[in-house]
């Protein structure tokens, strides 16, 4: 954005974690795969922005029912209890989750010597869903001097041990795409916590 610094933009995105999860601690979770092939996932036929510069894919497999999954997954305003650096999400509608349901939620932001500490504002809307196979979501990430624009697509595929959860997102925008390395790799660390916390709450709910 005009006025700010490239050394502060490079700065603060090394500190913001993009992609919702991120944690300097992250582990890859358990069967995860990670890679950029040349065919996107899709819901319904829509993927991620094919001209986005930051692009991340993974996935893992989770030993727990596809429902118990789904439910984790689209149950917005629980998220915070299963996800480490969502600290509160609230739906904007009601009723089932289908296309143009819209959520609000926010990650903070540790602080850094040209930041203060703050938050990411994240406003995602359905645009496809296919109950129990797949979701793409869109929507602005805000924060102080940065605004990302992002396009989520998750895809859910039962194997004969669990489920397959792949999951692609990409960015845009003037600061990530000032330090493309860097953004994707912040992303890349993003996905990979979700997917980790998600096969952590869905395989200890099924142990209950």
């Amino acid at each position: 954005m005009p006025g700010i610094r490239s050394t502060s933009i490079r700065a603060a995105l090394f500190a913001i974690p993009i992609s919702l999860t991120v944690l300097a601690t992250a582990v890859a979770p358990a069967d995860a795969t990670a890679h950029r092939p040349s065919a996107s996932l899709t819901c319904r036929g829509k993927g991620v922005d094919p001209d986005a510069r930051v692009r991340y894919r993974t996935q893992t497999v989770i030993h727990a029912p596809l429902h118990t999954i789904w439910k984790a997954q689209t149950d917005v305003e629980r998220w915070p209890s299963w996800q480490t650096a969502v600290t509160n999400a609230q739906r904007l509608d009601h009723g089932p989750f289908r296309p143009g349901s819209a959520f609000h939620w926010r990650t903070p932001i540790p602080p850094n010597p040209h930041t203060p500490a703050t938050g990411l504002d994240i406003t995602s809307t359905v645009r496809q869903v296919k109950p129990g196979s797949c979701i793409r979501w869109t929507g602005p990430a805000v924060g102080e001097g940065l605004r990302i624009d992002g396009v989520h697509v998750w895809n859910f595929t039962k194997v004969g041990n669990g489920v397959l959860v792949s999951t692609e997102e990409t960015h845009t925008g003037p600061q990530v795409d000032a330090n493309v390395p860097a953004a994707t790799e912040i992303l890349q660390r993003g996905l990979e916590a979700w997917l980790h916390d998600l096969k952590t709450a869905a395989e200890a709910h099924d142990r209950v």
